[in-house]
């Protein structure tokens, strides 16, 4: 686990969750206020409040092998997403501000249990993407590396 701290505003980040390709979830802790980033490369980085959205919103971003949201606005979808399904789109949706599971029921018309399982689903896509790329010897495992560092 890497730990380090940003002297010039006293910003400790901690990866709180490593991926293959470089892409990482870290905690940023600035006194009692506790952040999670998504990180990856090619990509400008997204801040959240709930390490569980962070982490969906990579789960996102493995299901659909990487997206751009520049030029997207503040609540715009990336076309890779739209064209991606709608268990990813409700993904997605859920890593947006506002976004809770209850206003994501009414905007699918769906009841919130099914709500949760299109979000599984596209945690074990992501899961199940990474599982291959270490398999096949495209990246590293990335929990492997830790353990011999």
């Amino acid at each position: 686990m890497s730990h380090q701290v940003d002297q010039a505003a006293d910003t400790e980040e901690t990866v709180y969750e490593e991926y293959i390709m470089g892409v990482r979830v870290v905690e940023l802790t600035d006194g009692e206020d506790t952040r999670y980033r998504f990180e990856a490369p090619d990509h400008c980085g997204k801040t959240f409040e709930d390490p569980e959205v962070a982490t969906l919103y990579a789960a996102v971003y493995f299901d659909v092998n990487g997206f751009v949201e520049a030029d997207t606005g503040e609540r715009g979808v990336p076309p890779a997403i739209v064209s991606a399904g709608r268990d990813t789109m409700a993904a997605y949706m859920r890593t947006l501000p506002g976004a809770d599971t209850e206003w994501l029921s009414c905007y699918f018309a769906e009841r919130p249990e099914k709500i949760r399982r299109l979000l599984r689903n596209v945690r074990a896509r992501a899961e199940k993407i990474q599982r291959k790329a270490v398999e096949q010897g495209i990246e590293d495992d990335p929990d492997e590396s830790a353990a011999e560092g």
